[in-house]
C-alpha cells in the first residue's frame, strides 16, 4: 500500500486526470483564435510564451497518467527528499511527487506557477490530498522564483512548464543537483536548446528520450 495509491491521493487522481480528459484546450476562445504556427512560435519563444500560457490559464495541462506513475517511481526508488518542480497547474504532477516524499518519509518539494488562479487550484488539491505539509508554492516568473532558496542538494527535478525556458531553469538549479539527481523534461521536444544541452555528456549529463513525451536525464559526477 502506498501514498498514491490509496485513499485520498488515488481517487483525487483518478478525478482529476478524467477532469483533465474534458477540459480541451481546442475548447479555449483565446487559444483556438492563435493559428497553430504561431502557437508553435510562441511555444519556443523566450519572450512571448506568456500569451499562450495565459490563454490556457483555466486548463489543466497535465503531465499524462504514465509520466505521473513514472516520477512516483523514481522519486521513491531514489529516496528523494528534495524535488523541484517547473509548472504547477492545477497541481496532478505534484500531488505524484508529494506522494513519493511521503512514502519516502518526508522531504521538501518547491514547485512554481505564474497563475495566481492555478496556484490556487493546486493548493487546494494538495490539501485534498493530505501533502499540503511537504509542498512550497512559490507564485511568479519561476526565473525569480527559482533564484534563490533553494536547497543544498537536490533530488530530483520536473521541467513542465513554458517549454522555452527549460534550459535557463536548469541553469538555475544545476549548482544544486547532487551527482545522480534526476531531471524529467515533459515536451522537451518543445525546447532544442535543452536537449542539444543534456544530450552532450561532456556538459556533465546522460540523457536518453523515455516515452512518447519525456526526456529523462541524470546529472553526472
Amino acid at each position: 500500500m502506498t501514498t498514491l495509491t490509496t485513499v485520498p491521493v488515488a481517487p483525487l487522481l483518478a478525478r482529476l486526470f478524467k477532469e483533465a480528459d474534458a477540459a480541451s484546450p481546442a475548447d479555449s476562445p483565446a487559444f483556438a483564435s492563435v493559428p497553430p504556427e504561431e502557437r508553435a512560435r510562441l511555444m519556443q519563444s523566450k519572450a512571448d510564451y506568456a500569451v499562450l500560457y495565459a490563454a490556457l490559464k483555466d486548463y489543466p495541462l497535465p503531465v499524462s497518467r504514465e509520466t505521473g506513475t513514472l516520477l512516483y517511481m523514481l522519486a521513491r526508488s531514489g529516496g528523494a527528499r528534495s524535488i523541484v518542480e517547473f509548472g504547477t497547474s492545477f497541481g496532478l504532477s505534484t500531488l505524484h511527487l508529494a506522494a513519493a516524499l511521503r512514502d519516502n518519509g518526508g522531504g521538501r518539494l518547491i514547485t512554481t506557477e505564474f497563475e495566481p488562479s492555478k496556484a490556487a487550484r493546486a493548493r487546494l488539491n494538495l490539501a485534498d490530498g493530505g501533502v499540503a505539509d511537504l509542498v512550497e508554492i512559490r507564485e511568479g516568473d519561476a526565473l525569480q522564483t527559482l533564484a534563490a532558496d533553494l536547497p543544498e542538494a537536490i533530488d530530483l527535478v520536473l521541467l513542465d512548464g513554458a517549454k522555452a525556458l527549460y534550459s535557463d531553469i536548469l541553469s538555475l538549479l544545476e549548482s544544486r543537483l547532487r551527482p545522480g539527481a534526476l531531471i524529467v523534461a515533459d515536451n522537451a521536444d518543445h525546447c532544442p536548446e535543452y536537449l542539444a544541452r543534456v544530450r552532450l555528456p561532456s556538459n556533465g549529463y546522460l540523457s536518453i528520450p523515455f516515452g512518447e513525451d519525456v526526456e529523462l536525464s541524470m546529472r553526472l559526477g
